[in-house]
């Protein structure tokens, strides 16, 4: 039988000792006996055990004393004490010093077996919990990520989820999952049990953004034909998600600042005074600080959404993270369409490594999406990816040419053109040199240069 662990069996009668140590033999474990506490000790310093299982009462250091000194430990050992029957206060004091269990004299072996099972099933996943908890996770909620810019985000996210934080500012570009993180805060948060409401500022004009946050009262305005309440009202207890806060009016955004700084606000059209109860995160994809000097946005509110500020840094700053994502998304799309992509072809994730992203996450999802939508087979390969990917253009300026990273020589690629230029109109100068934008004097010079008149 496979061994199954190590026990000690702690008893100053011996019969009690063979009986157990038989009868765990044949359950599989790997069993050591001691005679009394002291004892015991000895053979943990030799061998450390799995398991402990001791009597209480024992010359020299009984099994309290036992108890107190593997208390002492690093990494104390799941002990299972021996009682006497009646001896409810001993068992009691022994759990309250370590004790994982205790039966009770006289035993039966069956009920030793499940209380080791159980005590040492207990002791591996503790181990197991100890040992996730010390690597790097590779995802918060929702968000993926192993890289450090990553980690150093999720560690601000585990920080926040034991403080009733007022305010937070989310920045970072298009795409880089901003939502989220706003959503990770709110679900791990002191608030997850209420509500969680959301508006897109940039999506909304001026009187309905007023409307959708403080509500209206009936005829406030023309469509107003009922009582509105709004989310700062709704989600009282939860937290309001403020999506592309730099988009807001500089009239909203007075409101909205005294609304948060007196953690009050009124309908619109309304004279009752309501309390906001609501964690308020917002998110911005633009540079409030140049926004504030650029007389865009107000300093006070700028200051008030920035006591506690987390960064989302873009796709290009943690390409590691992309195999992760990729198979993320893979997973997802296969269960969405239906589809069995099992492989990705190493080539493609080369090329997706490489490539800047200047859409993010949202460009990477929207690129599998569909190349799993269009693509019936079950690789992903570099040719279901789309042109900028598939040639590495990134972040090529309108009209420019992509300077590879192991460089060029500039000469080379001029005769190439100019070669190109001439083969497509069959050696006509003229057309050739409209093609790359030259008087016909200037191609000439140039073909002289490169040897290439005939």
């Amino acid at each position: 039988m496979a061994r199954k662990g190590s026990l000690l069996i702690v008893d100053d009668e011996e019969l009690i000792r063979w009986s157990l140590c038989e009868h765990l033999k044949g359950e599989g474990y790997q069993v050591q006996e001691a005679a009394d506490g002291l004892a015991a000790l000895d053979a943990i310093d030799a061998n450390v055990p799995d398991l402990v299982i001791s009597d209480l009462k024992m010359p020299r250091l009984d099994g309290m004393g036992l108890l107190r000194k593997l208390k002492e430990r690093d990494d104390p050992l799941p002990v299972i004490v021996l009682t006497a029957h009646g001896a409810v206060e001993s068992a009691v004091q022994a759990t309250q010093l370590g004790a994982r269990a205790y039966l009770t004299k006289p035993f039966d072996l069956r009920e030793v077996s499940i209380q080791v099972n159980r005590v040492l099933e207990e002791q591996r996943l503790s181990h197991e919990v100890r040992y996730l908890r010390g690597q790097r996770s590779p995802a918060y909620g929702r968000i993926i990520g192993a890289s450090a810019s990553m980690q150093r985000l999720f560690e601000s996210l585990t920080r926040l989820e034991s403080i009733e934080a007022p305010t937070v500012l989310i920045t970072g570009e298009s795409g880089t999952g901003k939502d989220l993180v706003a959503n990770a805060i709110h679900e791990r948060g002191p608030r997850n049990s209420g509500p969680f409401m959301e508006v897109d500022c940039a999506s909304l004009p001026e009187n309905l953004i007023e409307s959708e946050l403080f509500g209206h009262e009936k005829g406030a305005f023309t469509d107003a034909r009922s009582t509105h309440r709004g989310l700062f009202e709704v989600a009282r207890g939860g937290s309001v998600f403020l999506d592309e806060i730099g988009e807001m009016s500089p009239t909203m955004q007075a409101k909205l600042l005294r609304a948060m700084e007196n953690r009050r606000f009124r309908r619109v059209g309304g004279s009752a005074m309501l309390i906001l109860d609501a964690c308020v995160v917002a998110a911005t994809h633009r540079d409030l600080g140049q926004l504030v000097k650029d007389g865009r946005f107000r300093e006070d509110l700028y200051f008030r959404l920035n006591v506690v500020r987390l960064q989302v840094p873009p796709l290009r700053e943690r390409r590691e993270d992309i195999p992760a994502l990729v198979e993320h998304f893979v997973e997802r799309f296969n269960r969405e369409y239906r589809r069995n992509v099992k492989e990705i072809a190493e080539e493609a994730m080369d090329r997706m490594q490489r490539y800047t992203w200047p859409g993010n996450v949202r460009e990477l999802r929207n690129v599998l999406e569909r190349a799993l939508i269009l693509e019936a087979s079950d690789r992903l390969e570099l040719s279901h990816l789309p042109a900028e990917i598939r040639l590495g253009r990134r972040d090529v300026p309108s009209g420019g040419i992509q300077l590879p990273e192991e460089g060029l020589v500039l000469d080379e690629v001029e005769r190439s053109l100019i070669q190109q230029a001439l083969a497509r109109t069959e050696g006509n100068q003229s057309a050739s040199a409209r093609l790359l934008g030259l008087t016909r004097y200037q191609l000439r010079y140039r073909m002289e240069k490169f040897d290439l008149v005939e």
